[in-house]
């Protein structure tokens, strides 16, 4: 057997060739230590993330399971544009003239469009049959007094004979009675007398202020009857000022004042309008429409404005009252009640009943149910009850544009992919160098 001798090993000995057990037992026990430190330290590098990602997805599968709703908070508001009303046009004041005295139309002065003066004669009726009546009055009057007059006398001289003894107690007593009769008549017949006198008054038709005739329902030699109201001769209005009235809804009433000032638009010219100040108001709402009847004051002067037009009243937006206004689609259309959705401070829900009033499209006023701080699920779920839990969406939505706060977030509220350990987040490659110590030395 050949023994092979490599350079620069015949100087050494078999004891050179045989290594110390205990350097190499320490050499051992060093790397293994070294060894399980390191992977220790990437069990415990790669754990922790796995199990903080593992801790999130439960939260947020927890958090899923509460649904996300959009809420929006009522808001207190007026109408942008104001209010419209309808409204009519009437005189200040207005009067049906009809006759008080029985004949024939004489004359008629005026016709409709005249503009008169107080006590301007109008008209004139014939009235034969109250003439005669005048005379028989005048003469029973007449004769009346001189009954009266000889009743005065004739007593005078039976109380003197009775204070004399020379007629008895019952003859003075039926003289001073006999006087005191004619005394009655002659107060009747003078009545009488003074009443036809008035009644020749009523001849003249005249105005009792001063206006425009709008209407003559008379001609000459027409047939008058005393005080028959089926039969106006004429109809007159002042123009100068007019009243306006219009109602307004019940919410806006409060805020209604004798003093205040809107605009009058007549018509459809609506270029063009009138200030109307407010006189008065009913100071009661209508139980058949609930509303409240007020009246402006116009100026015309110019007599621009005719008595009986249709009107618009425009009250501003700064007249009104404010109003609880929220989205329509915040409403439960449950049984009779309409109902919304409130979310406490702890994410409960609560149904309640609302009471809603005018309609403004997207958006409807509240009268009563919510108030303003009250938080109103928007596109509540039909499944929604009273005591369910819900989660707010981060974002809130904002009542003035309740279509878009509708949309509930729900991509930003599902982070369960990010959940999912990626190849970026698992760090078992990246620390895991264990191996290379060993390596080493098995190279050695």
């Amino acid at each position: 057997m050949s023994t092979t001798t490599y350079p620069g090993s015949e100087g050494l000995t078999s004891a050179e060739h045989k290594t110390d057990p205990a350097q190499s037992n320490r050499g051992f026990r060093r790397i293994i230590i070294v060894g399980g430190a390191l992977l220790l330290i990437a069990l415990v590098v790669g754990f922790i993330p796995q199990w903080r990602q593992r801790q999130t997805a439960t939260a947020d599968a927890n958090q899923l399971a509460v649904p996300s709703v959009g809420v929006v908070t009522p808001t207190l508001t007026t109408p942008g544009s104001g209010l419209n009303l309808p409204a009519e046009v009437k005189p200040w004041q207005e009067a049906s003239i009809f006759a008080r005295a029985n004949g024939f139309l004489k004359s008629w002065l005026v016709d409709i469009g005249t503009h008169v003066e107080k006590d301007q004669l109008l008209a004139e009726i014939d009235t034969p049959d109250l003439a005669q009546q005048l005379a028989q009055a005048r003469s029973q009057a007449a004769l009346a007094q001189k009954n009266l007059e000889q009743a005065k006398s004739t007593n005078v001289k039976w109380q003197e004979l009775f204070h004399q003894g020379v007629v008895s107690e019952l003859d003075s007593e039926n003289m001073a009675t006999a006087q005191a009769t004619n005394q009655a008549n002659s107060e009747a017949f003078a009545a009488n007398l003074r009443f036809l006198e008035q009644e020749v008054a009523f001849q003249r038709v005249t105005a009792p202020f001063a206006g425009t005739i709008t209407a003559r329902n008379v001609n000459v030699g027409d047939l008058i009857a005393a005080n028959n109201t089926n039969m106006e001769m004429f109809h007159i209005q002042q123009t100068d000022p007019l009243r306006v009235y219009f109602r307004i809804p019940q919410p806006e009433a409060p805020s209604i004042a004798a003093g205040q000032t809107f605009d009058v638009q007549i018509g459809a010219d609506s270029a063009k309008t009138y200030p109307g100040k407010v006189v008065t108001t009913s100071e009661a709402v209508s139980p058949d429409s609930r509303t409240m009847l007020v009246q402006l004051q116009v100026d015309n002067a110019k007599n621009e404005i005719l008595p009986g037009s249709y009107a618009t009243v425009r009250v501003p937006q700064s007249a009104l009252a404010k109003l609880l206004i929220l989205p329509d689609n915040t409403l439960i259309f449950r049984g009779k009640n309409l109902q919304v959705g409130v979310v406490d401070a702890k994410g409960v829900v609560q149904l309640r009943d609302v009471k809603v009033g005018r309609d403004f499209g997207v958006q409807s006023e509240i009268l009563s149910g919510v108030g303003e701080s009250d938080k109103v699920i928007v596109n509540p779920s039909d499944s929604l009850t009273t005591g369910t839990m819900v989660r707010v969406a981060a974002t809130p939505a904002s009542s003035a544009t309740p279509a878009a706060s509708a949309t509930p977030p729900a991509p930003s509220a599902t982070p369960a992919p990010s959940a999912t350990p990626s190849p970026s987040t698992t760090p078992a490659s990246s620390v895991t160098p264990a191996p290379s110590p060993t390596t080493e030395v098995a190279k050695k």
